[in-house]
């Protein structure tokens, strides 16, 4: 399989997708997400694969989440491009494998949501973690918000979306953000070591616990709906185009203009 914003390759029961844009700080457009969804059928139904790692290309990013010059150059693009990050999440969710992410750096916005849903996460030292949806018009009121309180607990989740600070990796460990945390050059070996004891086990058992660790929480399928819609009609006002245009011009948006 031939790709032009991924890296994916299978060796010996692992199958790794690697964001492989780190110019863009491995942000995701439509072509980066469909390419994601097609290699994470590829792992569904490889079953030579036991365990998918997802991760990005370079030691300062894991993945900013969504590409906002998909806003400036086609603004039809980016609302496929925001369903194609449903899609992706959903593949995560609903691939009876584990999924490892190897957080190598910055996971923000979508990118921390992509690395929430992974089934493990396991980070590097310098490793950051953030949600900035409010700072620049908007947010993800699915498996972002609603699974998110259910790892880490509601009042974290919404300190992290309602403050939108940045957290070290330490401290996500703390809050149970992520399952450990190395130091970077150690970060490939760890995630290895993970996956050849996962690769142990029975692979009938881990697609029955997966499917039963996600049942209580499968109703957000559901809300990830609903905030989708309303998610697509908020980007075409003025509010959420400020904040858009605000990133794209390295300026403090203005939203309390929008307080009437």
């Amino acid at each position: 399989m031939e790709f032009q914003d991924i890296l994916y390759e299978k060796q010996d029961g692992v199958a790794r997708i690697t964001i492989n844009r780190p110019d863009k700080g491995n942000a995701l457009r439509t072509v980066t997400l469909s390419e994601m969804v097609a290699a994470l059928e590829d792992a569904t139904w490889d079953h030579g694969v036991g365990v998918v790692v997802i991760t990005g290309a370079g030691d300062r990013f894991f993945c900013t989440g969504g590409d906002a010059a998909d806003a400036r150059e086609d603004r039809g693009g980016y609302h496929r491009g925001v369903k194609k990050i449903f899609e992706v999440e959903r593949s995560v969710r609903m691939i009876q494998k584990p999924v490892i992410a190897a957080v190598n750096g910055w996971a923000v916005g979508g990118g921390h949501v992509l690395h929430v849903i992974c089934d493990l996460s396991i980070a590097s030292d310098k490793a950051k973690f953030a949600q900035v949806g409010p700072k620049v018009g908007s947010f993800e009121a699915g498996f972002g918000a609603a699974y998110l309180a259910r790892v880490i607990g509601e009042k974290k989740a919404r300190e992290m979306w309602f403050l939108c600070r940045s957290y070290t990796a330490m401290e996500a460990l703390e809050m149970g953000l992520v399952n450990k945390v190395v130091p970077p050059d150690q970060l490939t070996a760890e995630v290895g070591s993970w996956c050849q004891e996962i690769l142990d086990k029975s692979p009938t058992a881990m697609g029955f616990l997966k499917i039963s660790l996600n049942s209580p929480s499968d109703w957000i399928y559901g809300m990830q709906r609903m905030a989708g819609e309303g998610l697509w009609q908020y980007y075409e006002n003025e509010e959420a185009l400020e904040g858009r245009r605000a990133y794209l011009e390295k300026r403090k948006p203005d939203f309390r203009q929008f307080r009437k």
